[in-house]
């Protein structure tokens, strides 16, 4: 069961990709919380040949960057259907990185759940 405040980050990662989806361009959205309350959400971005490509949680992660605030209390991506998707190994890295107490909202058969990224980014390496 998801807190009220996951609930409505989950929505902001559905609202951003719903506005900005751009076929070939935008497909993943993403929305993270800091530990001060502030929201950052943001879109994936790929170049039209296909041979970069930017993640919606690093562009998210940069946001808060910039604004001084790189605390992640939890994170969540969306595809363009809205259905929750787990970060790629890159992001989970980024994430642990910037934010090892970081929560992330994934995928499971009784929807989305609240995990540690610590759990993520060691699945991710036994997985190799």
């Amino acid at each position: 069961m998801l807190r009220t405040e996951d609930e409505s980050l989950l929505n902001e990662a559905r609202r951003i990709i719903s506005l900005r989806q751009r076929q070939d361009w935008h497909h993943v959205g993403c929305a993270i919380r800091t530990r001060s309350g502030k929201v950052f959400s943001a879109v994936h971005l790929e170049a039209y040949i296909g041979r970069a490509a930017v993640c919606a949680e690093a562009v998210a992660i940069g946001m808060g960057a910039a604004a001084g605030d790189t605390d992640l209390e939890v994170i969540v991506a969306v595809n363009r259907s809205g259905d929750v998707v787990a970060p790629c190994g890159i992001c989970r890295e980024l994430i642990s990185d910037y934010s090892p107490q970081a929560e992330v909202l994934v995928p499971s058969t009784a929807g989305p759940v609240r995990t540690p990224i610590s759990d993520l980014a060691t699945k991710q390496v036994q997985a190799q």
